[in-house]
């Protein structure tokens, strides 16, 4: 038996999702984000029940040049085996039946709190792709930031760094390229399936805690949501991170001392040993991608940044690169050092 707690729908509510003629009210959703980076993002099934282990080669065989009657010693390569775990992403969506049954759409209203949850599932894992860190999260999936955070790790390569930081108090932005693939890529527990599930578990009776007894008894419609997904990097290599971008200080004058996001994004670019490995896209808040096509303007390159029609949406590019906006990319990350 369930109980049911605040996070239920109330009569005020409901009220407020109903139009004068009496049915169920479509809903601006204000709080709805783009993240370009959900219709992206590849997932491969995990050869792990919790996740996905990767064994990547880390040295090469040493070979010898021979003289004359000379030996030469054998050699051999060396190899590494890292594990990245999924997450479980869940939610339990539940109303009073009377509520939702009062103007006879009772649908039409289950709907309407459907697609809030489902919106709240899809930013959540955007911002867990981009922010996720298992040192303080362990029931989250690791992801990039955390392993594109020091410019003395292995990865600094992979880290371009703007010779115009940003504030050391925490005001700066990040671009990210990634080439979506073998690489670099979703994954999904073994044995399961990948993508979000939405089961309608129909009415339930539940206890009615708003009193602290847990004594009352009543009966609800619920919906039952959950996704589980991590993400594994097998080559770092394929992903380059562009952080400690002062948005404050952006003009969309590249003429000034400001950080220019187009050589930014051009040396990212180089950093990636093979563009074609998979599908390659630049991820950028709002703020960031309205700055580079000022910046463009500025510069009068245009000739960088086209518009092409995928899939009935216009698409931006730079120098043949899909340019994504994301909206669970912040612009008041820590900077990197």
């Amino acid at each position: 038996m369930a109980t049911l707690t605040a996070t239920g729908v109330t009569l005020a509510e409901w009220a407020k999702r109903i139009d004068p003629d009496g049915n169920i009210a479509m809903i601006v959703e204000i709080l709805n984000e783009t993240n370009a980076v959900l219709d992206d993002w590849v997932f491969k099934e995990g050869n792990l029940p919790t996740g996905h282990r990767s064994t990547i080669r880390t040295g090469l065989p040493v070979p010898t040049w021979r003289k004359m009657y000379g030996g030469v010693q054998p050699s051999k390569s060396k190899t590494a085996q890292i594990t990245d775990t999924c997450g479980m992403l869940e939610a339990f969506a539940e109303v009073d039946c009377a509520l939702a049954d009062l103007n006879g759409n009772t649908a039409a209203f289950r709907l309407s709190e459907d697609r809030a949850h489902i919106e709240g599932m899809s930013q959540e894992a955007a911002a867990t792709l981009f922010y996720g860190n298992q040192g303080t999260e362990p029931e989250a999936f690791h992801g990039l930031s955390p392993r594109y955070n020091s410019l003395s790790a292995e990865n600094a390569l992979n880290i371009v760094v703007d010779d115009n930081p940003g504030n050391d108090d925490g005001g700066s932005a990040s671009i990210w390229l990634i080439v979506w693939g073998e690489n670099i890529h979703g994954i999904f527990p073994k044995g399961s399936t990948a993508g979000l599930k939405s089961e309608d578990l129909g009415k339930i009776r539940i206890e009615d805690a708003s009193d602290g007894s847990n004594t009352g008894r009543m009966m609800a419609y619920s919906s039952h949501y959950r996704w589980d997904l991590g993400l594994t990097v097998r080559d770092w290599r394929y992903a380059v991170r562009a952080p400690n971008i002062d948005v404050s200080e952006l003009t969309g004058n590249v003429a000034t001392s400001e950080a220019n996001l187009i050589d930014l994004m051009a040396r990212m670019q180089e950093r990636v040993p093979n563009l074609s490995a998979g599908k390659a896209t630049y991820y950028m808040n709002r703020q960031l991608k309205e700055l580079l096509r000022l910046q463009i303007k500025s510069a009068v390159t245009s000739s960088t940044l086209t518009m092409d029609m995928v899939g009935g949406k216009h698409v931006e590019r730079f120098d043949g690169i899909k340019v994504g906006r994301c909206d669970a990319l912040l612009s008041n990350e820590g900077l990197v050092t």
